[in-house]
């Protein structure tokens, strides 16, 4: 069962379709840890370039969902309510499986420190159980 669903999430995040990531939150500690899901499906736009015949998820897109993981452990913290969180910076993001339609994801995202409005934490995106992509990850809060 989720803890948060699309239209929470929603209340949460600024972001929307098509660059609204997550489909569901399935564990949330404000300020210290979100796991959530991303179903990748064929109707995605994403999926009419890269690449016909062989669709595949772009790693550029699965760090993006990581970091809307991470934004929600942020945003969700009373003083951060209503602000949005912005990309400080990626490190060693590292992709070792492929993402394709009809694959889960599920974004795990650690923060390690927060300090004022700038967070850093460590995500991981799994696909059947196996890392799919791994990265450290900055984050800034802003109005």
């Amino acid at each position: 069962m989720s803890v948060l669903n699309t239209q929470q999430i929603q209340e949460i995040l600024p972001h929307r379709y098509p660059m609204l990531m997550l489909d569901t939150v399935e564990e949330l500690v404000p300020g210290e840890k979100t796991v959530a899901i991303k179903n990748v499906t064929i109707n995605e736009e994403i999926f009419q370039g890269h690449f016909p015949g062989n669709p595949t998820f772009p790693g550029a897109l699965t760090v993006e969902a990581l970091a809307q993981a991470g934004a929600v452990a942020l945003l969700s913290m009373p003083e951060f309510k209503g602000k949005t969180a912005y990309f400080g910076g990626i490190k060693k993001a590292r992709f070792r499986k492929m993402v394709q339609p009809g694959d889960q994801m599920r974004l795990e995202v650690t923060l390690d420190r927060l300090r004022g409005p700038i967070g850093e934490g460590k995500g991981v995106a799994y696909v059947n159980g196996k890392k799919a992509t791994t990265a450290d990850l900055t984050f800034i809060i802003g109005d």
